[in-house]
């Protein structure tokens, strides 16, 4: 599933291809949605955000779209008659004299007015977003430690959206890598040092992964490695994916648990159950 980083990109994107732009067409693919295709065509997009890993493209008539990406969503944009080849399904489109946006495969898809974007549910729910630059390290900190979440499990902590918004699986593996805290460990387990780490790491992974593409290693050593010839999954991530691989701070072979469904990667030495 696209985390946050992805989804910003992907808006980043959308943005640059038809922001400002008037509709000269639109489709949906499901019934439901289909009235409000006449509604749309002629309006101008005045703005496409993203909130956690939902992204929401805005009209001139007070109209918004929301949609959520899940496992297989992708937005595609491309130059008019210009789609690739695919066989995925086309579920909504912005078609504009310039640059067309082509959402494939998502099935979580409405349609609200502006005033009740903040309102949706998953939108409602989502916790402070890690790529924004002005949230610190001293309130992630705070919120961690905080009653509703010190006494649960980073594991499934890190894919709350209510918690920290945006982040998922391959930036939970990421964080608790570099904070050197186990999955299992919750906020009420760590000594100070590793929630201080935690929460550095909770905003500046992320953000270099939006930056530089998704990658969550150290940059210095990722672009040692990419020139020693090695491929892209295997100097990307500090742990994530890397099971059975040499850990890039001790040596030790990375890890591979499962906790709540959900795999994890980790480094046996670098993240004890427990350090207190």
């Amino acid at each position: 599933m696209p985390e946050g980083p992805e989804i910003r990109r992907a808006a980043d994107k959308i943005q640059r291809a038809i922001g400002g732009e008037i509709a000269a067409d639109v489709f949906f693919a499901f019934d439901r949605l289909k009235p409000y295709e006449d509604a749309l065509v002629g309006r101008t997009v005045t703005a496409v955000q993203p909130y956690g890993k939902a992204l929401v493209t805005s009209f001139d008539n007070g109209l918004a779209v929301y949609s959520h990406n899940q496992l297989y969503g992708i937005w595609v944009t491309c130059k008019p008659n210009a789609v690739p080849a695919t066989r995925r399904q086309l579920r909504f489109a912005v078609q504009t004299s310039r640059r067309w946006a082509l959402l494939y495969s998502a099935s979580d898809i409405e349609v609200l007015s502006a005033d009740a974007v903040l309102a949706h549910p998953y939108i409602a729910r989502l916790g402070p977003d890690t790529l924004d630059g002005t949230l610190t390290a001293a309130e992630v900190e705070d919120r961690t430690l905080s009653p509703p979440f010190r006494r649960r499990q980073f594991a499934s902590l890190l894919l709350d959206q209510g918690f920290l918004g945006g982040l998922g699986n391959y930036l939970r593996t990421e964080i608790l890598y570099v904070a050197r805290i186990h999955p299992g460990q919750r906020p009420l387990d760590c000594a100070p040092e590793q929630i201080a780490a935690f929460a550095a790491a909770a905003l500046a992974l992320p953000q270099q992964s939006y930056r530089h593409s998704g990658i969550t290693n150290d940059l210095g050593l990722a672009a040692q490695l990419k020139a020693s010839g090695y491929r892209r999954r295997d100097y990307r991530h500090w742990a994530f994916g890397r099971v059975g691989k040499p850990c890039h701070r001790c040596g030790t072979a990375i890890a591979k648990i499962v906790i709540g469904g959900r795999r994890c990667y980790l480094c046996p030495v670098c993240q004890p159950v427990s350090r207190l």
